[in-house]
C-alpha cells in the first residue's frame, strides 16, 4: 500500500524495514561497486593507516557482507576485526571476526565508516513560493512528492548553521543532516582512543548542491529514488557538519581530504611500472600493471577518488602520514 511520509521515514522503511533493500541476501555488492569491491589496495591502505596510528583493532561500521573485514584479515591476520551492521552476521565471515548491530563501546581502534553515512536516512526540505523551507513528503510506491510542514526545531537550526535556505529561491532543496551528525557522534564517542574515518561522497557549506543530491541505484544503474525497497536511496554527506559533530563527541583533531589524496599518502598510486620490468620480471610486471589499474580506479577524480575522507583522532592525533 502506498503511503505518504517524510523522506527520512520512507527511506528508513525502504532500506531497513521488513524485506528492506539492505537486508536482502545479495547485499550492497549486488547493486553497486565500492572501493572495497574494486581493489584489495583499499583494504591495504586502511591496514597501513591502522599500523601508522599504532592500532591493532579495526571496526567496520556499515560492514555489509564483511568484504572489507575479510580483505583486511588476508592482508594483516594479526589485526583484531569487528563488523557493525543491521544485517545479520554473514555466513562466510571467519569466526575470528566479531559482529554486532551496534558499535562496541570503550574500544581503542581504527573505526571505518565506508559509504555508511550516506545511507543514514534524512529529511529533505524544499523552499516554497514564499521562501519558506518545508519538509518534503513522498509517496512510498511512486516517488511522487508534496510539500509538508515548515522545517522547524532541530532541523531548522541545522539548516541555519550548515545549509541556509531562508529567503532562497523557490525550488531550492537541502538534505537535513541531523541524523548523520548524531550517528557519527555516537560512533566517535564509542572510541576510548584511536581514529575514526568516514568515507563518502560529500560536500561542504561553500559548495552545497542547490537542488540536493537525492538519488537511487539498482544493479549498478542510477534509477529514480523511489522508497519502495527495490533500490538504494542515498544522498551525499555534509562532511563539515559531521566533522563538527565528531569534535563535539570528543575528537581531538580533524583532517578533511579527498580519497585520492588520502590513498596517495598511504602509498596507493596509479603509476604504471617501468616497461623494462616486463622483460626482467614478466609476472611481477603484470601484477604491478594490475595494481596500477586498480589504483587508478579507486583514486580517479571523476569516480571513487572524489570521495571525501573525514579523519578524526580520539585521544590521539591524526598520523603524520595524512597531514
Amino acid at each position: 500500500m502506498n503511503t505518504w511520509s517524510t523522506w527520512r521515514d520512507a527511506t528508513h522503511r525502504a532500506l531497513y524495514g521488513t524485506g528492506g533493500f539492505y537486508l536482502r541476501p545479495e547485499g550492497p555488492a549486488g547493486h553497486f561497486r565500492t572501493s572495497v569491491h574494486a581493489s584489495p589496495l583499499f583494504a591495504g591502505a586502511l591496514a597501513r593507516l591502522a599500523r601508522e596510528a599504532g592500532l591493532t583493532t579495526v571496526v567496520d561500521v556499515g560492514a555489509g557482507r564483511g568484504e572489507l573485514l575479510i580483505a583486511l584479515r588476508r592482508i594483516d591476520p594479526a589485526l583484531t576485526l569487528h563488523g557493525v551492521d543491521v544485517a545479520g552476521r554473514p555466513e562466510a565471515l571467519p569466526p575470528s571476526i566479531g559482529w554486532s548491530p551496534e558499535v562496541p563501546g570503550d574500544v581503542s581502534a581504527l573505526l571505518v565508516a565506508n559509504e555508511w553515512l550516506d545511507n543514514v536516512p534524512v529529511d529533505v526540505v524544499e523552499v516554497d513560493g514564499h521562501g519558506v523551507p518545508r519538509i518534503v513528503e513522498v509517496e512510498s510506491g511512486t516517488g511522487r512528492e508534496r510539500l509538508g510542514a515548515e522545517a522547524g526545531g532541530t532541523d531548522a537550526a541545522w539548516l541555519d548553521r550548515w545549509w541556509p535556505l531562508k529567503g532562497a529561491e523557490p525550488g531550492l532543496r537541502a538534505e537535513v543532516g541531523v541524523p548523520r551528525d548524531e550517528a557519527w557522534a555516537a560512533a566517535v564517542g564509542a572510541l576510548s582512543s584511536g581514529l575514526a574515518v568516514a568515507i563518502d561522497y560529500g560536500h561542504e557549506r561553500a559548495s552545497r548542491p542547490p537542488f540536493g543530491t537525492l538519488a537511487g541505484y539498482r544493479q549498478g544503474r542510477a534509477v529514480p529514488p523511489i522508497p519502495d525497497g527495490t533500490c538504494d536511496v542515498t544522498s551525499h554527506v555534509a562532511v563539515d557538519a559531521i566533522a563538527a559533530a565528531g569534535e563535539a563527541a570528543g575528537a581531538t583533531g580533524t583532517r578533511l581530504s579527498s580519497q585520492r589524496a588520502a590513498l596517495h599518502a598511504l602509498g596507493v598510486s596509479g603509476k604504471r611500472p617501468p616497461y623494462e620490468q616486463a622483460r626482467a620480471d614478466p609476472r611481477g610486471y603484470l601484477a604491478a600493471l594490475r595494481d596500477a589499474g586498480e589504483a587508478g580506479e579507486i583514486t580517479a577524480l571523476d569516480g571513487l577518488g572524489s570521495f571525501r575522507w573525514v579523519v578524526q583522532g580520539v585521544n590521539s592525533g591524526v598520523p603524520p602520514i595524512l597531514e
